[in-house]
């Protein structure tokens, strides 16, 4: 649905031209000092108005709803909105009928029976990641010591790319990219086997991201052409410092106290002002469709501090499940033993 975690709770709420996008948060403790500044630059990293970006730029001013009080997190659920304001709805009536090629049009007026929100892509808008950003801001104040830093590996398949995203606005195409997440700090022994392992939990939000298409650790899918003395990482102290991370920090789904390192692949933006063709679900025709409105033409150029508030999410809930005790069947209570 639109809540993930399971200690450390983050619900998303908000369409993109509706009145407001928000986030509620369970499981911050009380007393962690909060003030709204703390958000501006990682607010700003996300926000539109720079080249490649969509013209679309927001205040983007939290409203604390809960959970603070005189500076301080109180220990009950945050809820924060942020308003809507800059939004123009009449560029996406014809959606209703004329899904977008690659865009949520069609699949959500689907599985909605006609009642989704078209407006802005709704609640499948990049506009959400708002609410990850503001919740991500929080996970990392959490995390720290532990930090979480993404960079752009390569935007449309090449680096530099400034001269194929001027390409791409001219022609009033898109682009993708790749991004790179590191993570430091984090130690040995998160994680589990396999459905809850470290490598399965990040990928469940990161793939909350709108637009990712592909998610690698470490040396990721090059792996598959390597010999295995090549891949393998050789361990150098007992603490696990290794030689090489070709694992990206995680092995048998648990960290082993490197450098966790992942990178996820960005589709290039699905709205887009070159002309396209999609049937008109009214008429049952294939119709020329032209796309109005204020769209990155490469919006994985503001995905880094959205895959760093994601990770951070994350890693968060699963530290709190492996500070608390573990509770076995016949009722003994045993510490976790690397806490």
């Amino acid at each position: 649905m639109n809540t993930f975690g399971k200690l450390f709770r983050v619900q998303l709420f908000g369409e993109s031209h509706g009145p407001a996008i928000g986030v509620v948060i369970d499981g911050i403790p009380a007393g962690l000092p909060l003030t709204p500044e703390e958000f501006r630059d990682d607010l700003l990293r996300r926000s539109g108005g720079r080249k490649g970006g969509t013209p679309r730029v927001e205040e983007d001013g939290l409203i604390f709803l809960s959970g603070v009080v005189q500076g301080h997190t109180t220990g009950s659920p945050l809820a924060v909105i942020v308003n809507n304001k800059n939004t123009i709805s009449s560029d996406y009536e014809s959606f209703k009928n004329s899904p977008r090629p690659g865009h949520a049009d069609f699949v959500s007026r689907l599985k909605s029976g006609g009642y989704s929100d078209a407006r802005g892509g709704g609640h499948h808008s990049g506009r959400v990641t708002l609410a990850l950003v503001i919740a991500g801001v929080i996970a990392k104040k959490l995390l720290s010591p532990a930090v979480v830093s993404s960079r752009i590996i390569e935007i449309g398949g090449e680096n530099p790319w400034d001269a194929k995203l001027d390409q791409a606005i001219a022609e009033g195409d898109s682009l993708g990219g790749i991004i790179e997440c590191r993570i430091d700090g984090i130690r040995a022994g998160i994680g589990e086997p396999f459905f809850d392992s470290l490598e399965s939990v990040l990928s469940h939000i990161v793939f909350a991201i709108p637009g990712i298409r592909g998610i690698e650790f470490g040396d990721g899918f090059k792996a598959a052409g390597m010999w295995g003395s090549e891949h393998n990482d050789p361990i150098l102290t007992t603490s696990g410092e290794t030689a090489k991370n070709g694992s990206g920090g995680v092995n048998g789904g648990i960290s082993n106290g490197n450098r966790i390192v992942l990178r996820v692949a960005v589709k290039p933006t699905s709205s887009i002002s070159k002309a396209q063709q999609s049937i008109n679900l009214k008429s049952g025709v294939i119709e020329e469709l032209t796309v109005l409105g204020r769209h990155d033409a490469c919006f994985a150029l503001r995905v880094p501090v959205v895959l760093e508030a994601a990770a951070s999410i994350a890693l968060v809930d699963m530290l709190y499940q492996a500070s608390a005790p573990h509770i076995w069947s016949h009722g003994v209570v045993v510490k976790d033993p690397l806490n």
